[in-house]
């Protein structure tokens, strides 16, 4: 689902302002609107339960009760209206949404989107909105697509594509295939990991293949659905298709989301596979794909399906990870590099995903001994911040892209809820107090991990404003006293 701009009046779809604030969904109340589709409109939503007894109550897929497992914080409401719809599109809609639930009830897993609960509006004061199907999930940080706008790095990618491969893999073992697999749909959660959505398109094998509806996104169809036969089951639905799709993944990763195949639009990108796949033009990748992932991208863009059935989703994931192994040595050093997929995870939470908001600050001003020195004056140190990404050390260009956050809490996962507003640059100097050597693990982009961390005067705001730098964030290894109370920035 793609995103739109919130609180515009761009919209890609004309029910796109259909559910006020504060309208209530079955269990769920609608918070904001925050993407449109062709289909349907996606609202931030919030539970209406009281849940002082700790547990959730919400009915789930399939009719099963809550496992009291608490749903907390924000889900997405992906509202698909069918007033108005001719009687086979309607069907349509509500066979997308059964899709839907039915993947989530059998092939739920860490590297798919969560269904939590469905839900069919009864409205017949509002005939826009009777009988819309509501699917409720769980909601995400961001999209793939919103990374591949700011860039990532070979290792970040390393780690995106990887859960990409897992969450096929385990779609194809249960006998799925995506057929809608792009940007938009790789969500990006909290804590950074990788989640697959939107299976408003998954069709079910039946054997080698199944049938679905002969739709998709036309940038991301393998060359033989553009001249796939109707039948009265739809068009013929492979396994291959997704990896395909994965193929113009891994390119736009490490492209800066441009497609391998060139056009002005995607009619005219369609036609330059059409050529690749009849031998007449050669695959050409941008310049900027690292060798290992153009090889990777290629075999998955094989021009057929018997060529690319051999690069199954599974058989991707075990050559990723034997390539990550094959370029660490087994020293200190390589074992903390095995720590990326936890800590370099939580780094982009922060400096990418944590660009669209800031989380809610606390200062540290706590009386007594554990009061930070700067209250009273006193200075015992300073640090310079120093940014590992070469691209980011012009002190010139305080580019936002390049901004580090500084953390609130540093026994807590280094993500987009726990920095302050202030944001730090290379070169920066900030005044430190004291330090704490066990907190969170971070390794930053030159593979370099510590769990040291400093506690830092937050700039331009306040004497007892202070927060917290990890210290993979500087070159600077002063002598400080340790803080007496680790959640001093909290």
């Amino acid at each position: 689902m793609a995103p739109v701009r919130r609180g515009g009046a761009s919209w890609g779809s004309d029910r796109s302002e259909l559910l006020p604030p504060g309208y209530r969904v079955g269990s769920w109340e609608v918070i904001e609107p925050i993407g449109a589709g062709g289909w349907a409109t996606v609202y931030a939503g919030r539970s209406t339960h009281d849940r002082t007894d700790g547990t959730d109550r919400t009915p789930r897929p399939g009719g099963q009760d809550g496992d009291k497992a608490p749903v907390r914080g924000e889900v997405a409401l992906k509202v698909m209206p069918t007033a108005g719809l001719a009687p086979r599109q309607a069907r349509g809609v509500a066979e997308a949404a059964r899709r839907e639930v039915e993947l989530a009830r059998r092939a739920g897993h860490p590297r798919l989107a969560r269904l939590l609960d469905s839900v069919v509006l009864s409205a017949p004061e509002c005939p826009s909105l009777d009988g819309a199907i509501v699917l409720v999930m769980e909601r995400a940080r961001c999209s793939l697509r919103d990374l591949l706008d700011v860039g990532v790095s070979e290792a970040e990618g390393r780690r995106l594509i990887a859960g990409i491969c897992e969450g096929l893999a385990h779609l194809h073992r249960s006998g799925w295939v995506h057929t809608d697999l792009k940007p938009e749909n790789v969500l990006i959660g909290t804590d950074g990991s990788v989640k697959l959505s939107d299976f408003g398109l998954a069709t079910e094998l039946t054997g080698t293949h199944g049938h679905g509806p002969p739709m998709g996104t036309l940038d991301y169809l393998p060359p033989e659905r553009w001249r796939a036969p109707l039948g009265d089951l739809g068009v013929q639905v492979r396994a291959s298709a997704d990896i395909w799709a994965l193929g113009i993944v891994i390119h736009e990763v490490f492209a800066s989301g441009a497609s391998p195949f060139p056009g002005a639009t995607p009619v005219a990108r369609g036609a330059a596979v059409q050529e690749y796949a009849e031998g007449r033009v050669p695959l050409r990748m941008d310049t900027a794909v690292p060798q290992f992932w153009r090889v990777l991208a290629a075999d998955c863009l094989a021009p057929t399906h018997a060529a690319r059935a051999a690069h199954t989703a599974e058989s991707l994931h075990e050559r990723i990870t034997a390539q990550e192994s094959r370029s660490t040595e087994p020293t200190p050093r390589s074992r903390a590099i095995r720590g990326w997929h936890r800590s370099r995870a939580a780094f982009l939470a922060v400096t990418v995903c944590g660009a669209a908001g800031v989380a809610v600050w606390a200062y540290a001003g706590q009386e007594g001994p554990s009061a930070s020195p700067y209250a009273s004056g006193e200075l015992p140190a300073r640090i310079r911040v120093f940014n590992a990404e070469q691209g980011c050390q012009d002190r010139a260009d305080r580019d936002p892209q390049c901004s580090l956050g500084l953390a609130i809490d540093p026994m807590r996962p280094y993500t987009v809820d726990n920095v302050v507003p202030t944001r730090v640059w290379h070169g920066d100097v900030l005044d430190i107090d004291c330090q704490i050597l066990r907190g969170q693990s971070i390794i930053d982009e030159g593979d370099l991990e510590s769990t040291r961390w400093f506690r830092v005067r937050v700039p331009h705001a306040g004497p007892q404003a202070t927060a917290w730098l990890p210290a993979v964030r500087t070159k600077d290894r002063p002598e400080l006293p340790r803080c007496p109370h680790p959640a001093a920035g909290r």
